[in-house]
């Protein structure tokens, strides 16, 4: 299985849009995310991570085909800091779970943005947050901070560590 991180293009906003709409799919069962009457959800602007430096929006795809996305930023979102790696967003679509996708993907960003790094997990999100402790946990031989964070910038699980390379 062969696991890339394909950087995007304003040509890739109608992909990132429709994956988009799986992901709040799946958030829509822990939050109270409306369905509007058009039968989508609220849609997110992605226009900014093809004009900011410091964000960068990638495809995740599995022997070519498509299978999720992830957005990083290079700025935390507790702090507000430059230089630290925020994971924005990630998606892994139901078809490529449990197979060691996201694990790949994972890695593959960790490696691509070497320093600190920021990975926050809401409240209601008991997988993701159990895949982050793993794969975090297996990426840092452990030697990462897994913590409750709660303020004005955000309320949920925050996994911190610094990637160097393996």
């Amino acid at each position: 299985m062969n696991v890339t991180l394909a950087p995007t293009t304003p040509a890739d906003h109608v992909v990132l849009d429709n994956l988009w709409q799986l992901y709040v799919h799946d958030f829509s069962e822990q939050m109270d995310l409306p369905l509007r009457d058009d039968g989508r959800f609220e849609g997110r602007a992605f226009d900014a991570w093809w004009v900011d430096a410091w964000r960068h929006a990638f495809l995740l795809r599995v022997d070519g085909g498509l299978a999720g996305f992830a957005l990083i930023q290079e700025r935390s979102r507790l702090t507000g800091a430059s230089g630290v790696h925020d994971m924005a967003e990630f998606f892994v679509a139901r078809g490529h779970r449990r197979r060691g996708v996201g694990r790949h993907a994972a890695i593959a960003a960790f490696e691509r943005f070497r320093g600190p790094w920021e990975v926050r997990q809401q409240p209601t999100s008991v997988a993701a947050t159990a895949f982050w402790r793993r794969v975090i946990g297996e990426y840092t031989r452990g030697d990462f901070e897994d913590i409750a964070w709660s303020d004005g910038a955000w309320t949920g699980t925050v996994q911190r560590f610094t990637s160097a390379g393996r």
